[in-house]
C-alpha cells in the first residue's frame, strides 16, 4: 500500500485584520449513543476543493458520500451555499453558513507539486463558534486521490465525533458470477465504499471465508483447488501465497488472532466431529481448544486475545459460546430463542455480532459479551456473515435476494436505522473488513 504523507495545517494571520484563528480544543459536535435508536445527523457543508481540474470536486464528493453513509452527517446541497469560497486559507463568512444551518463547514484545495505528487488540504470549521476545528494537508501519488478523500473523511469524523473513522479501509469478499448451481467464486478486494475492485484469485477453484490480518495487509482464506479445503495466507500487495498446512478432513472458517501470529479454525476429523484448533504461524504448532462430540465452528478472538467466541450445537441447536483462548471455561451466552451462528467479536471488545435464524427469518444482531442486551439490527431473506468496521460502530454482511437472486453486501450501524447497500458489479458474499490502512 502506497503511503500518504500528512501534515497538520493551522490557519495563520488572515488577509483582512490579521486576526489569528487557533484550532479549538477537541470536543464532539456529534454525540453517538447507539442505545437511542436514532441519531440526528449533523448538517455539514462540504465545498468543492479548489483545483485546476475536476479533482477538487471529486475529492469533496467522496468525503461527502463517506460522511453521509455513516448516518451521522447530513451534507447540505451545494445549491444552498451563499458564499463562494475563493481562498480556503482565509476564514469564511460564518454568517452565510449559519443562515443555511451548516453547523460545520469543510473547505479545501488540491494542487500538484513540482515532483508530480498530489497535495490536498482541508480545513474544518465550527460555523456557530466561528473557529477552525481542524486543518491538515496530505501528499500522495495521484493514483491515491480516492484514498486521500477517505483519510480526510476519517479526520472530519474523528474531530466531530471524538471516535476513529473507518473510511480509509478495504473489504475483501467473494465475488460470485454464473448460474446458482455452478457459480464461480473469486477472491476480490475493494474500498469500503465499493470502489477500486480488483481480483485476488482467478476463480478456477472455489475460494471461501477470506479474513484480514489485524497487523498486515494479508488475508487467510479457504480454497478447494486441491479437491479438499485448505487454508492459505495471501499477501495482498505482492500476491505471495502460502499454504498454512495440510489438515486431514475438512477445514472451516480460519481467522487471525489479534497479534496476527496465530490462525484459529474449525477442523472436521474422521470421527465426524468438528472442533476448534489454533495454529502458531511461526512454529506451525496446532493446539486443540475444544473436544466435543458436536459441531464447534466459527471461532473469533476477543480484541485482547484472551477469549474466543464460537458456535456449537452441543445443546441441540447452534448457539454462541465463549471460552478462554486456551479452551478453558466454555460457556453458552446466547439464550434468545432460535439458532445463532457466525459470531464475531467487536474490535472495541464490548459486543459480539451474530447471525440469528428464528421464525423463518434471518437476522443480523449484536449482544454484549455475556449474552445480555441482544439487539437485532437487520432482518431479511437469508442474510449472514457479519464483519465489523475497525471502529466497532458499523457491521457489514451479505444477503441473498428473494426469487433466486444472488447475494449482495449491506452495512448497518449499531442503531439499526442506517442500513446501506454496498455497490458491487456482481454478486458478492462473505465480506471481511480491514483495519485502518497505514
Amino acid at each position: 500500500m502506497k503511503h500518504v504523507i500528512k501534515a497538520i495545517l493551522l490557519i495563520g494571520a488572515m488577509a483582512s485584520g490579521m486576526t489569528a484563528f487557533a484550532t479549538l480544543p477537541a470536543r464532539a459536535l456529534v454525540e453517538i449513543d447507539v442505545n437511542k435508536g436514532n441519531v440526528e445527523p449533523l448538517p455539514i457543508a462540504i465545498t468543492d476543493f479548489l483545483s485546476g481540474d475536476a479533482m477538487g470536486a471529486e475529492i469533496a464528493g467522496i468525503v461527502a458520500a463517506d460522511l453521509q453513509r455513516s448516518g451521522l452527517f447530513a451534507p447540505i446541497d451545494k445549491g444552498a451555499f451563499i458564499e463562494k469560497i475563493s481562498n480556503p486559507d482565509v476564514a469564511p463568512r460564518f454568517e452565510d453558513w449559519k443562515v443555511i444551518n451548516a453547523q460545520a463547514l469543510v473547505t479545501g484545495r488540491v494542487s500538484q507539486e513540482a515532483d508530480g505528487r498530489l497535495k490536498a488540504e482541508f480545513r474544518l470549521w465550527d460555523t456557530f463558534a466561528g473557529q477552525q476545528l481542524a486543518g491538515e494537508q496530505f501528499f500522495a501519488n495521484k493514483a491515491n486521490s480516492r484514498r486521500i478523500a477517505h483519510i480526510i473523511a476519517d479526520a472530519i469524523y474523528e474531530r466531530l465525533t471524538g471516535e476513529k473513522g473507518y473510511f480509509d479501509t478495504r473489504v475483501v469478499f467473494i465475488d460470485e458470477s454464473g448460474a446458482k448451481t455452478a457459480r464461480k467464486k473469486r477472491l476480490a478486494i475493494m474500498d469500503q465504499d465499493g470502489a477500486n475492485v480488483r481480483y485476488l484469485s482467478d476463480g478456477r477453484s472455489i475460494a471461501m471465508t477470506p479474513r484480514f490480518s489485524p497487523t498486515r495487509q494479508e488475508i487467510t482464506y479457504m480454497s478447494y483447488e486441491s479437491g479438499q479445503p485448505q487454508v492459505y495466507l495471501l499477501q495482498i500487495e505482492t500476491g505471495q501465497r502460502e499454504l498454512v498446512g495440510n489438515f486431514p478432513g475438512m477445514t472451516f472458517a480460519p481467522r487471525f488472532s489479534p497479534d496476527g501470529q496465530k490462525v484459529i479454525m474449525s477442523l472436521l476429523r474422521d470421527d465426524g466431529n468438528s472442533n476448534i484448533f489454533s495454529m502458531d504461524l511461526r512454529s506451525r504448532t496446532t493446539t486443540r481448544l475444544t473436544n466435543s462430540s458436536a459441531i464447534d465452528t466459527s471461532p473469533s478472538y476477543s480484541p485482547d486475545g484472551s477469549k474466543v467466541v464460537f458456535t456449537s450445537d452441543r445443546g441441540g441447536q447452534p448457539q454462541i459460546y465463549v471460552m478462554g483462548a486456551d479452551g478453558s471455561g466454555q460457556t453458552r451466552v446466547s439464550f434468545g430463542g432460535g439458532s445463532y451462528s457466525t459470531p464475531v467479536w467487536s474490535p472495541r471488545g464490548d459486543l459480539i455480532a451474530f447471525t440469528k435464524q428464528s421464525g423463518g427469518q434471518f437476522q443480523i444482531g449484536v449482544m454484549k459479551t455475556d449474552g445480555s442486551g441482544e439487539r437485532i439490527l437487520s432482518t431479511g431473506f437469508q442474510q449472514e456473515g457479519p464483519t465489523w468496521a475497525p471502529n466497532g460502530r458499523v457491521v457489514m454482511f451479505f444477503r441473498d435476494q428473494p426469487g433466486g437472486g444472488g447475494p449482495k453486501l449491506y452495512s448497518v450501524d449499531l442503531t439499526g436505522r442506517n442500513e446501506q447497500a454496498i455497490p458491487t458489479s456482481g454478486f458478492a458474499s462473505d465480506p471481511a473488513w480491514s483495519p485502518l490502512l497505514d
